[in-house]
C-alpha cells in the first residue's frame, strides 16, 4: 500500500455486503467514499464502522448520496468524490437490488426487469466507464499497489437459474459479461478488473428467504454448511485492493463456501 491513503469508491456501502466491504478496506488504511441510494442514517453508520476500524488519522470517510441508475447521479457520485477525496483509486460495483415481488418468469413484469437492469448492470457499466475515462484522461499517479482496481461483485445468479428471479439472474449474468469487457479493455493500461461472485449471503436482502436457505445449508447445498457474511466479501476486495492478484485480470474469484463445485 502507498504511503498515501489510496481512495476507493464502494457503491452500495451503507448496509450489507458494501458495508463488510467498506469497514475491511478501512482496517486496510484506505479512506472510502460510502456511496448510498436513499437510507442516509445506514451510511453514517457505515462511516463510524470504518471510523473506529481506521489504522490512520489520515483516512477520510464520506457519505456520497448517488441513484446509480442515474446518468446525472453517477456523474455527480464521480465528482463529488473527487471533490471530497481528490482522487480514485478503486471503484467496487457492489449496488444493486432484488426483484420487489419475486414471480415466476410466465408472471414477472417488465416494469421489475427494467427496474432491476437499470440498477445492477446498466448502473455499475456506466459508472466503471466514468471512472475509466477519469483515469485514462487524467492520467494520475494511482496510490495502490498494481495500479487503479475495478471490482465487480456479481451473484452465483449469473450462472445459477432462479425461475422466481430471472430479472436479478439476467442482471448478474450481464454484469459478468461487462467485467469481462471490461477487464479485455484495460488490461493494457495496466488497470486490474475482477469479479467476485457471492453465494447465499446473510444480508437483508436474504432476510425474507432465510427459514429456507437455513434449511437448505443444513442439507448441503453449500459444502462450508454456513452463509455467507459481508465480511467474507471484503475480506476478498481487500486482498484485491492490497495487489494480491497481480496477474489475474478478468479472474472470477467465487466468495460463495464452495457452492460452485460440481458434486455427485
Amino acid at each position: 500500500m502507498s504511503a498515501a491513503s489510496p481512495v476507493i469508491l464502494v457503491t452500495g456501502a451503507g448496509r450489507g455486503l458494501g458495508r463488510g466491504v467498506a469497514i475491511q478496506l478501512a482496517e486496510q488504511g484506505c479512506s472510502v467514499a460510502i456511496n448510498f441510494a436513499g437510507n442516509r442514517a445506514a451510511a453514517e453508520e457505515t462511516v463510524v464502522l470504518c471510523q473506529k476500524a481506521a489504522v490512520s488519522s489520515a483516512q477520510k470517510f464520506i457519505p456520497v448520496q448517488a441513484d446509480i441508475s442515474s446518468p446525472a447521479d453517477r456523474q455527480r457520485l464521480v465528482d463529488e468524490t473527487l471533490a471530497g477525496f481528490g482522487r480514485i483509486d478503486a471503484l467496487v460495483n457492489n449496488a444493486g437490488v432484488a426483484p420487489k415481488v419475486r414471480a415466476d418468469i410466465t408472471q414477472a413484469s417488465i416494469e421489475s426487469f427494467e427496474e432491476i437492469i437499470r440498477i445492477n448492470l446498466q448502473g455499475p457499466y456506466f459508472l466503471t466507464q466514468l471512472v475509466a475515462r477519469h483515469w485514462l484522461d487524467k492520467k494520475p499517479e494511482p496510490a495502490l499497489k498494481g495500479g487503479f482496481k475495478i471490482i465487480f461483485v456479481t451473484s452465483i445468479s449469473a450462472d445459477t437459474a432462479s425461475i422466481a428471479r430471472g430479472d436479478y439472474c439476467i442482471s448478474k449474468a450481464g454484469l459478468a459479461m461487462a467485467a469481462q469487457l471490461w477487464a479485455t479493455r484495460l488490461a493494457a493500461e495496466g488497470i486490474l478488473v475482477v469479479e467476485l461472485r457471492p453465494g447465499i449471503m446473510a444480508t437483508d436482502m436474504t432476510t425474507g428467504v432465510k427459514g429456507k436457505y437455513d434449511d437448505l445449508l443444513a442439507q448441503g447445498l453449500v459444502p462450508q454448511m454456513r452463509w455467507g457474511t459481508p465480511e467474507d466479501v471484503g475480506l476478498a476486495v481487500r486482498s484485491v485492493i492490497a495487489g494480491d492478484f497481480p496477474f489475474s485480470t478478468g479472474a472470477v474469484i467465487p466468495v460463495d463456501g464452495g457452492f460452485n463445485l460440481r458434486r455427485l
